[in-house]
């Protein structure tokens, strides 16, 4: 028995189209060719003012009191209508007297049928008004409670500084020279702390550059403990990496203790050298490390003294789950901080390692 082929009504085509699109439950328009409205669905009708009854057979632009009236809007359609181009999320502001601007997003497209003679056009219609001032609202916060935490760091820095001058003052007073020496590091931590609020409040967001923020970090350390430039030098050296503000703080201290640390240690009686801070990152792998070329991790285990600038990088290290490694550098003395996420296998390697054997 041969199939039956089905046959076309016009008429039920678009009744059953119109019907789809006045019960839609989001905003629908179905246009004809010269952009007259044949159907708006209930949700269109009720979101923007429009008489449902009264809008088939209306042009587009003659709904409402001609909020729809745009010439960005007719421009688009008409690319559309011809065949160019097809609107997709193209955002506009509907405007109407009496009532705040609307942010639409608005999506129509050329319908494709088999009366190709009658042109129509389907638009879909999104509110997004109050998602986009949601939106601003957040950025608006985010941009206040970042500048609020810039004026704290600022504050907490010069109070820091404060701190330091008093404590300089009771080391040059004080008559014990192991008091004066506890008054004066804890005077280059002070100090070193507040360098880094001062740098983290001057970087506007929370994403640090590494190779910068050591840079300055490291030139406040020098000018706070090194006396004469030409007998020792601290630089920085490495690609240096970009981190958020949290990471940035352990790192910073980190460096500021083992710093401090090699220059109080590695130069005794007036010895020239050199302290170098160097950062490598590849990829979520990283080894920061601070070396210098003095006189060296000592010889006998008994009179290695484990202070607390080591307790607090040992600490802060796990903080960021990273390991602490002391070793010899010929000369001088070098500890990497290492973090490993992953293991990096070049591309190559890897093709090879999952290739089987000829």
């Amino acid at each position: 028995m041969a199939a039956q082929t089905p046959t076309y009504s016009e008429e039920a085509a678009l009744s059953l189209t119109l019907a789809i699109v006045v019960s839609s439950p989001g905003p629908l328009l179905l246009l004809d060719g010269d952009l007259n409205v044949l159907a708006a669905s209930a949700s269109f009708s009720e979101a923007f003012g429009i008489d449902a009854e009264n809008a088939p057979g209306r042009q587009l632009s003659h709904l409402g009191v001609g909020e729809w009236d745009t010439p960005q809007l007719r421009s688009l359609l008409d690319a559309t209508r011809s065949g160019s181009a097809k609107i997709a999320a193209y955002e506009m502001d509907l405007g109407r007297p009496g009532q705040g601007a609307r942010r639409l997003i608005i999506n129509a497209q050329r319908l494709v049928y088999l009366d190709e003679e009658n042109l129509r056009l389907l638009i879909a219609v999104t509110d997004v008004t109050e998602a986009r001032a949601d939106a601003q609202l957040k950025d608006d916060a985010l941009r206040q409670n970042l500048i609020l935490l810039r004026e704290v760091r600022h504050r907490v820095a010069n109070s820091l500084q404060i701190i330091a001058s008093v404590l300089l003052q009771n080391a040059k007073k004080t008559q014990s020279d192991e008091t004066r020496s506890h008054l004066k590091d804890a005077h280059h931590r002070v100090m070193s702390i507040a360098a880094l609020e001062r740098q983290l409040a001057g970087s506007g967001d929370r994403a640090v550059e590494l190779h910068t923020y050591f840079t300055n970090l490291c030139e406040s350390i020098a000018a706070s403990m090194i006396g004469d430039a030409e007998q020792i030098s601290l630089v920085v050296t490495g690609s240096g990496g970009v981190v958020d503000d949290r990471v940035s703080v352990s790192l910073g201290l980190i460096v500021t203790e083992l710093v401090i640390n090699a220059l109080k240690h590695a130069f005794p009686h007036g010895r020239h050298g050199k302290v170098t801070v160097d950062c490598q990152f590849h990829g979520p792998n990283w080894v920061l490390s601070v070396s210098d070329d003095g006189v060296g991790m000592p010889t006998n285990p008994a009179d290695i003294h484990v202070g607390l600038g080591t307790s607090i990088v040992q600490a802060l290290a796990a903080q960021l789950q990273a390991t602490v490694v002391n070793e010899p550098a010929y000369p001088g003395t070098r500890v990497a901080i290492a973090h490993t996420q992953i293991a990096l296998v070049d591309d190559a390697d890897a093709e090879a390692v999952e290739r089987p054997a000829a």
